[in-house]
């Protein structure tokens, strides 16, 4: 396979830059990228240092002097500040993920054929007659090959899956070449992708059988695909057999099993093989410190992933703009945004410059923590630092505004999302729904849920219960029950959260009978209460200061294996109506916790 690869302070060969702009000129009919020593890009960038860290002083703030030789023969400056870590400047996800060959950020270079070859297929989409009736075509040969390996490769970059999988297959099946594992893989990638987990198992099966070594990547790829198809059992049986066959295990294929794992919301699976991977003494690369913190976040334990980000210093092992990004979110779900800030600021002085994702982390934390102005100044700052925002950008300030009670601020945001070019999504949609909902304004919720309908978004559960819980509250329980009519008959998927806001509002209410009428249909729907369906039944008594009510309630809880959480704990003592009740509850409480399981087991 034929690589450009320039390293325009003069590296492999390149000693003068009038020499780089000739081989350039030379190679004009193709879209030409540069590297900088140090920093392999999609640009080359020379920058002059220099922070302003109370972004005051334009003059004083980073400079990029960046340029792109476009296919025409042409030079155009870029400001990669702009470029987002998924399109345009990134340095992840440009490569095949577990180790396609293709260094992240180098591209193969396509022949006139090849791009011919491309241009083919792309044409004819997934009409395999046509496009192996092409490639029959084909003069066998070294290049012939390249090309192929190349054509497949950029299928994969831009995710054109049935394609792929009709260029490998003729490769497999109906070539004469000989083809060695990086076919199998991309295969087993592009079956794993369009969620055919047998597929993906045949490949693997058919790659043992013509005696071709399975590398790491196999058994990655084929454990992501399992997982993705919610086959745990069959994943873990890979993974076994990858640490049986392979010694040292391989920090590729734990990797992909812990992503795979959470991916599949199994974090205390995904905690759990992180601890196994540790006692292998195979050594978590950077992206596993990452996810593992990203995990912690997502279970609400912020000092856990600092842990983890201590830790990861202590093993030398160094963090990249992703890892800040993630203990910032782990801050930013608690509403924690001093120590946000704090991170952000750590993230600059490891010489990061801080992308769209990392203003939005942060911006995300002053919004949990109900600071909506400051949202809004990050908002502007990244815009005057360089960084465009993303949809996602500007539905945290529709949240934000939402949450501080601005519902006029949020929906100019929302406007604004569209005048930017940007389509709203059902989020979008459901957080500015959200916002009215908390005002009890019924017709402009109604008018959201039209207007979803006519953009073509089909709203789902989360919405239903939205409008659910907005009935409710405004006292309207005939729309309530009417739109629960609506689940109840197939047109959306009930959930136990249904179940948990219309216990919670009929409580809210009073109406203890209604109460108990839901909470007993649940057996029937296949649903199991959770410590929130609990707490809401406790509720409905605790407001009437039933409190022998709800010890009994409270007993039949923690019978049926249910723990009771901060709220539990808080509803039980507002049902009490004297001292020697609350010190019981609290005396119950406390023994209650030291009985239930850690939630992760050390080994």
């Amino acid at each position: 396979m034929r690589f450009l690869r320039i390293d325009a302070d003069g590296n492999n060969g390149c000693k003068k830059s009038k020499l780089v702009r000739r081989i350039l000129v030379e190679l004009a009919g193709h879209a030409v990228f540069l590297w900088s020593k140090g920093n392999p890009s999609v640009y080359c960038s020379n920058r002059s240092k220099g922070r302003n860290r109370n972004h005051q002083a334009s003059t004083e703030r980073t400079k990029y002097e960046s340029l792109l030789f476009k296919k025409h023969g042409t030079w155009r400056s870029i400001n990669p500040k702009k470029l987002s870590r998924k399109k345009g400047g990134s340095l992840r996800g440009r490569g095949w993920k577990y180790g396609s060959g293709f260094v992240d950020g180098v591209f193969p270079i396509l022949s006139q054929s090849a791009q011919e070859l491309l241009k083919f297929i792309v044409q004819n989409g997934i009409d395999g007659g046509d496009i192996f009736g092409f490639l029959d075509g084909l003069v066998p040969s070294h290049d012939t090959w390249d090309d192929l390996i190349n054509v497949s490769v950029q299928l994969r970059l831009s995710k054109q899956w049935d394609a792929l999988i009709l260029v490998c297959e003729w490769i497999l099946n109906c070539s004469c070449f000989r083809p060695d594992v990086i076919c199998y893989n991309l295969l087993i990638d592009a079956y794993g992708q369009n969620s055919q987990h047998m597929k993906a198992e045949l490949t693997y099966l058919k790659l043992l059988e013509k005696n071709v070594v399975a590398t790491d990547d196999t058994y990655a790829l084929l454990i992501r695909s399992y997982c993705a198809s919610g086959l745990l059992e069959k994943a873990e049986a890979i993974f076994a057999t990858m640490r049986r066959k392979r010694s040292p295990s391989s920090v590729i294929v734990y990797n992909a099993y812990i992503d795979g794992l959470m991916k599949r919301k199994e974090l205390h699976k995904a905690e759990e093989v992180f601890q196994k991977m540790k006692k292998d003494h195979c050594q978590p690369s950077d992206e596993t410190y990452t996810m593992i913190i990203n995990l912690y976040g997502r279970f609400k334990q912020p000092q856990m992933a600092l842990k983890i980000f201590q830790e990861m210093g202590s093993e030398k092992c160094k963090p990249n703009i992703c890892t800040y990004t993630a203990l910032i979110n782990a801050y930013a779900r608690e509403g924690l945004f001093q120590k946000a800030e704090e991170v952000f600021e750590i993230l600059q002085d490891a010489g990061h410059e801080p992308d769209v994702y990392a203003y939005n982390a942060l911006m995300e934390s002053y919004s949990r923590a109900g600071f909506a102005q400051a949202c809004a100044e990050i908002f502007s700052l990244m815009q005057l630092e360089g960084c465009e925002p993303d949809q996602a950008s500007y539905n945290i300030m529709v949240d934000a505004f939402g949450r501080a009670g601005l519902y006029d601020n949020a929906r100019a945001v929302f406007d604004e999302l569209k005048l930017r070019g940007f389509k709203p999504t059902m989020k979008s949609h459901m957080l500015l729904l959200s916002a009215y909902s908390r005002a009890g304004n019924v017709t402009k919720c109604e008018e959201i849920v039209t207007q979803m309908f006519k953009s073509g978004i089909q709203p789902d559960t989360f919405v239903v219960n939205s409008l659910i819980n907005m009935y409710g509250r405004a006292g309207y329980f005939e729309k309530m029950e009417r739109a629960l009519d609506t689940v109840e008959k197939g047109a959306y998927p009930a959930d136990i959260s249904t179940y948990n806001i219309l216990i919670n509002l009929y409580a809210r209410a009073g109406f203890c009978e209604k109460v108990e009428q839901v909470f007993a249909s649940l057996g029937g729907k296949n649903l199991k209460p959770d410590v929130v369906t609990w707490t809401s039944r406790l509720g409905a008594y605790a407001r009437k200061k039933q409190y022998k009510k709800c010890i009994e309630i409270f007993e039949e809880m923690v019978d049926n294996g249910c723990y009771p959480d901060g709220g539990t704990a808080k509803v039980l003592i507002s049902a009490c109506i004297n001292q020697e009740q609350t010190e019981q509850v609290m005396a119950v409480i406390r023994t209650i916790h030291k009985e239930m399981p850690t939630l992760f087991p050390i080994t």
